[in-house]
């Protein structure tokens, strides 16, 4: 007789988060032009903004890879959403790399930019992978939205959901208590590719978003 001990199935926890996701915009431009050396520097410049700002507001950092990170907030946030803290970070990472972005084209004429989508909803925090190589990770519908909004961004522009916005009202959260004098927009509606019927949308404007 051969007994075999079964490990019962982990608990999956869930939680009702706000998911950040931010990425490099130029970044295929980039590795096009500049050697593959010099681009690990410019890459290791832009996630130590991206890290900065998200850790000094409380965020999480579940996924860096490529030219993009994933972050939730709200994780250990009393207010359950961390809508407030998620929209301070997108702001200071494009306010951190701004003069990064500059210095980058004067210095090797190549134009970089951040754009930021936020989503907030529930997520399962799964850990994955195989053996020795297992990670945490976010996972569900919030965190599809929070990557499409960030793939719909301007450089320089943090897009954000119809919850996230609500939240921040149920917060008494006004937009100079998060982000100073930089207006907040609502853009039409956006038909996010692979989801059924389109969602409300708030944005940080980029500069020419404003200009319209």
């Amino acid at each position: 007789m051969i007994v075999t001990r079964i490990r019962p199935p982990a608990a999956i926890l869930t939680a009702r988060v706000t998911v950040l996701f931010a990425d490099l915009r130029g970044y295929t431009g980039i590795a096009e032009s500049l050697p593959a050396a010099r681009v690990v520097p410019l890459l290791d410049e832009f996630f130590r903004t991206l890290v900065t700002a998200t850790e000094t507001n409380g965020g999480t950092i579940f996924h860096m890879a490529g030219d993009g990170m994933m972050a939730g907030f709200g994780m250990n946030d009393a207010s359950g959403n961390g809508a407030r803290a998620a929209l301070a970070a997108g702001h200071a990472m494009l306010q951190g790399f701004a003069p990064i972005a500059a210095r980058w084209h004067s210095e090797l004429s190549i134009d970089a930019g951040i754009g930021v989508g936020l989503h907030l909803g529930e997520v399962a925090v799964g850990v994955l992978g195989p053996p020795r190589h297992k990670a945490t990770t976010l996972v569900g519908d919030t965190v599809n939205v929070a990557a499409r909004l960030c793939g719909r961004a301007r450089a320089g522009e943090v897009l954000f959901s119809c919850t996230v916005a609500a939240a921040l009202e149920s917060n008494a959260a006004t937009p100079g208590a998060v982000v100073g004098p930089t207006p907040f927009l609502q853009l039409p509606q956006f038909e996010l590719r692979g989801r059924r019927g389109p969602i409300d949308i708030w944005c940080v404007p980029a500069p020419e978003r404003v200009a319209l």
